[in-house]
């Protein structure tokens, strides 16, 4: 039997940046390729390249850092298949492990283990016809649902999703401001000024370290 492989981009030990675990120390494994090009992507050298690693090797890298807590990012996971092997192991080897995806790509056989933090893209990624909202289903208390906020356009079509959908009954939903368009600052206000059900986050990472690759 051939050893299931992935296409790696970097395996790195930083501070989680985003969502409910925001500044707990993480290992990251963040996987090549993604089938959408959003127009605030802050990872596109992620978009090809890598290193092809078997799962035990994947699995031994992470060894290395005594660190329980797993997020596997890309690019976009899903697009490989094998990621949902590479999910049960991590689990099954006793991480806590979140996935972050883009919500274009089925999340119906993820392992319930895993948190699943997914982004509904807005009309400003300019990759929102690639929303598959079937997802929405399958999310639960224990998941996140991630819009990434351009501008106000952005914000009244977030808002009437929400209205429309109501996904803050299922999960934590977050607002981020796309860097640099998006004032954080005019973001909370409508936020408040709405009394939207959600959650405002900022990109740790890139406070403290900028846009350093690898964070």
């Amino acid at each position: 039997m051939t050893d299931r492989r992935l296409r790696v981009t970097e395996i790195f030990y930083s501070l989680q940046g985003e969502g409910l675990s925001t500044g707990e120390p993480t290992v990251f494994i963040r996987l090549t390729g993604c089938p959408l090009r959003c127009g605030y992507c802050d990872t596109t050298y992620a978009f090809q390249g890598g290193e092809w690693m078997t799962l035990e090797r994947i699995l031994e890298r992470l060894s290395a850092h005594d660190c329980p807590l797993v997020c596997v990012t890309g690019g976009e996971p899903l697009a490989q298949p094998d990621t949902l092997v590479l999910l049960e192991r991590l689990c099954d080897a006793g991480y806590h492990v979140s996935l972050e995806t883009s919500g274009a790509l089925d999340i119906a056989q993820v392992d319930p283990r895993v948190v699943k933090v997914v982004d509904v893209k807005t009309p400003g990624s300019g990759e929102d016809q690639r929303n598959r909202l079937e997802n929405l289903d399958h999310l639960t208390k224990r998941d996140q649902l991630k819009f990434v906020i351009c501008d106000q356009e952005d914000y009244r079509w977030a808002r009437r999703l929400l209205d429309t959908y109501q996904p803050h009954h299922r999960c934590t939903v977050l607002f981020s401001p796309a860097a640099p368009q998006m004032n954080p600052t005019r973001l909370a206000e409508w936020i408040l000024k709405d009394q939207l059900p959600v959650r405002l986050q900022l990109q740790l990472h890139k406070l403290i370290w900028g846009e350093e690759p690898g964070r």
